[in-house]
Formats: structure tokens, sequence, C-alpha cells
């Protein structure tokens, strides 16, 4: 912050021989509520990269398997539900082979349940960082959704090979799914800042989020179809307004080839993206007080 010429000369004349005083910048928190800084974030965008890659690299530090745990998380959960909910139980998949069916569906939800959780646990984790330095504390909760991308990015591969190996291909639809995958980006950074800045004044939250995740889970179609032809409309309107609903759905359909649900995602990538601004929003109005109270 630069000093005008005249209180410059003023300052001088006031004490001459002595040593102009360096100028000085004061940074204060906001107080009210604050819109989102894009530029900011942008300003910041390396330091949101080794952020990420700093939660990849502290979560598969000194394990053996390393990045693989990424694929094996998905993959016993879609065995699991393959032996009791296809064989046992006998979950419809439609025309598709269930594991798949499974897998095509845990894979954006593990995205989305992970990021949720590691965001919702990412402010109180960085405590000795947000007490030092200065910089845009919503970066924190991005850099946890960032690093459960890499890990939906590595999982996927699995995906492809399952797809070889039933001999499914993809549809036109296909190229739908980085849009659907920035939906889900969305949500979970919307949902975990909502829970971070929560979770930082009450602790409780650290409780709540794993128990919330699971309940979540079985509200959306990650592991069965939902038959249109029980659903009424008005039904069919309000599990759309989860947003991991209509997205989920229609990623599983865009890369397995089925028919896009076209309703549910309009409505679920709308409440996505209300999520995210209503997260991000409450997020910086609170944000002012982290330094103090974590």
């Amino acid at each position: 912050m630069s000093i005008p010429d005249a209180m410059l000369d003023a300052t001088l004349e006031a004490s001459p021989g002595a040593p102009a005083e360096l100028p000085k910048t004061i940074i204060r928190p906001c107080r009210g509520w604050q819109t989102i800084d894009l530029g900011e974030l942008w300003k910041y965008r390396e330091l949101l990269y080794f952020l990420t890659w700093r939660d990849v690299m502290v979560r598969y530090k000194q394990t053996v398997l390393g990045a693989a745990w990424a694929i094996l998380q998905p993959l016993m959960t879609m065995v699991v539900f393959s032996l009791f909910f296809g064989r046992v139980a006998g979950v419809s998949s439609g025309d598709l082979p269930y594991p798949i069916f499974v897998y095509a569906g845990l894979l954006p939800w593990t995205f989305f349940a992970n990021s949720i959780a590691g965001a919702g646990q990412s402010v109180v984790a960085s405590e000795r960082l947000i007490t030092k330095v200065y910089f845009p504390r919503l970066i924190i909760p991005l850099s946890a959704v960032g690093a459960g991308l890499v890990d939906l990015l590595i999982a996927f591969g699995m995906l492809v090979v399952m797809m070889l190996y039933y001999g499914i291909y993809p549809a036109g639809g296909v190229f739908l799914v980085p849009a659907l995958v920035a939906g889900l980006i969305l949500a979970a950074a919307g949902v975990g800042s909502l829970l971070a800045a929560l979770n930082v004044a009450y602790r409780d939250f650290r409780y709540v989020i794993p128990f919330m995740v699971q309940l979540w889970m079985f509200a959306t179609p990650t592991i069965y179809m939902q038959p249109d032809t029980v659903i009424a409309p008005d039904w069919k309107f309000v599990l759309s307004l989860n947003p991991a609903y209509g997205l989920i759905a229609n990623f599983r359909a865009a890369v397995l080839g089925g028919s896009l649900d076209l309703g549910s995602l309009s409505i679920s990538s709308s409440v996505s993206l209300g999520l995210f601004v209503a997260g991000a929003l409450y997020f910086r109005r609170v944000e002012r007080g982290f330094a103090d109270i974590i």
C-alpha cells in the first residue's frame, strides 16, 4: 500500500534527518456477508494445486498399495453388494451385469462421499496453516475435493477394464461425463464448505458427517435401479432435489450407454449450483473467526 506524496512530504518535514518509515499493509477480515472472489481464488491457484497434492500424498504415505486404494475402495464395496444384493436379494440391474452396474454407481458416489468427508474436516486439520499465513480459506475445502477428484480419475480406469470385460461400449452420452463430474464437484464443494465452517464452531459435526453420508447413500440410486413405474412424478421431483440422485444416475447411463433422464439431471444440477453458492457464502461469512476459535 503506497503512501500519498503529500503525506510523505509532511513526514519528512516533521522529522528532518530521520529515515522515512516503510509503508505498512494491514490485513483485516471483512465483516458481514462476502461474495465469492473468483479472481482471488484464481490468483492462488498454485496453492490449491499444492494443497491438493499434499492431501493425496498424506493419504497414501507409508502405505504398501499406495494409490491402488483409490480402486480397491469402490471395487471391494462392489463385490460385497454384488454378493448380497445381486445374488441373495436379487436386486434388478436391468440389462446390465450387476457388478458393473454397481461399480458405475459407486465410482461417482465414492468421490462425492469422500470429498464431503474430507472437506468437512479440512479446516480443523489445517489449524497451523490458518493461524500463520493469509490466503483464501475457501481453498482448503476445495483442495480436499481436488484430492477426491484424483482418486476418481484413478478408479475410472478400473471401470474401463470392466466395460471391456463385459463387452459394453459407451454411446454418445459419454461426452457428458465431464459435465456430470463438474456437477458433483460443485455439490461436494458446497456441502463440504458448509460442513467445514460448522465443524470449526461445533465439533459435533465430526461425528455427524460420516453418519449423514452413510444415510445419503441409500437415498441415491447407487446400488439399485429406481423403476420409473413405481415413482409418482411428484416424488421423482423430490428425489431429484438430492444432487447426487440425478447426477449419479445419469453418470451411469452416460458411461454404460443407457438413456439419460434429463429431468432429474436439470433439477439435480441446479441444486448442486445452489449448494455451492450457499455453502461458499456461509463459509465466507464465518471464516473471519476461524483463527480465533480453531
